[in-house]
C-alpha cells in the first residue's frame, strides 16, 4: 500500500512538472512551484526528486519509452509506409504533450549533463531504427534503390523537421504550415521524389484511410 502510494506521488509530482513546463518553460519552474501547485511540502517533493536534473531525467525516461513503443511496435497487417505514418502521428501528439522539452532542448542538453547523454544515445537509437524502416522502404518496393550514398542525408532532414518542429513554429510566426499533420505533409513530401509507383499508390491509400486522423 505504502509503494504504492509512494508511486503515485511520483506520478503526480511529474504529470505537475510536465503541465507547469509546458505552460512556463523549464527555467521559470523551480521545485517549489511544482509542490505549491500539487499543494505538499516542499519536502515531500524533494524526497522523491532531489533537483530538476533527477525530475527532468524521469520525464525524459518516460519520453523515451514512450516514443520507442511507437517504434518497435508495428501492426502486423501493417506496410513499412504505414508504420510511419502512425510513428508521425504519434510523434506530433507526443511534441504536444512534452512541449516543453522540445522548444527547450537546446538549454537543458547544455544544463543537464545526464541528460545530454541520455538524449544523445537516444538519437543514436533512433538513427538506427529510422535507418532500418528506409531499408524496409526499398525491399517493399515503395522507395527507389539508390546506388549513391543512400537516404542518409534525407534520413537526417526527417531528424531536424521533426527535433525543431515547435521550434520554428514559435520563430517563423508569418508562415502557414502550423495544423495539425503539417509535420507529416512535409515528410511525406521529402519522399515524394523517391517513391516508386506503388510507393505513391500506397501513400494515396494511407492518405484517404487516415485522412480524419
Amino acid at each position: 500500500m505504502q509503494a504504492a502510494k509512494k508511486a503515485s506521488t511520483k506520478t503526480k509530482i511529474l504529470n505537475t512538472a510536465i503541465k507547469l513546463y509546458n505552460e512556463h518553460g523549464v527555467q521559470k519552474i523551480t521545485s517549489r512551484h511544482i509542490a505549491s501547485e500539487m499543494g505538499i511540502a516542499y519536502g515531500n517533493l524533494d524526497y522523491h526528486y532531489k533537483n530538476k536534473e533527477a525530475l527532468l531525467l524521469a520525464i525524459y525516461k518516460e519520453m523515451r519509452s514512450e516514443m520507442s513503443s511507437s517504434y518497435l511496435l508495428r501492426e502486423e497487417y501493417s506496410t513499412a509506409f504505414e508504420h510511419l505514418h502512425r510513428l508521425l502521428v504519434h510523434l506530433e501528439q507526443f511534441q504536444y504533450k512534452y512541449r516543453f522539452f522540445n522548444l527547450d532542448v537546446l538549454e537543458i542538453t547544455r544544463t543537464y549533463p545526464k541528460i545530454s547523454k541520455l538524449i544523445t544515445k537516444t538519437l543514436e537509437m533512433r538513427k538506427q531504427q529510422v535507418s532500418d524502416l528506409f531499408k524496409e522502404f526499398v525491399d517493399e518496393g515503395y522507395l527507389v534503390r539508390r546506388t549513391d550514398e543512400g537516404y542518409g542525408r534525407l534520413q537526417h532532414t526527417i531528424r531536424i523537421i521533426v527535433t525543431f518542429w515547435l521550434s520554428q513554429q514559435d520563430v517563423l510566426t508569418t508562415y502557414k504550415y502550423k495544423g495539425d499533420g503539417e509535420m507529416s505533409r512535409h515528410i511525406w513530401d521529402l519522399l515524394a521524389p523517391y517513391m516508386t509507383e506503388r510507393g505513391r499508390e500506397e501513400h494515396k491509400r494511407l492518405i484517404i484511410r487516415f485522412e480524419n486522423n
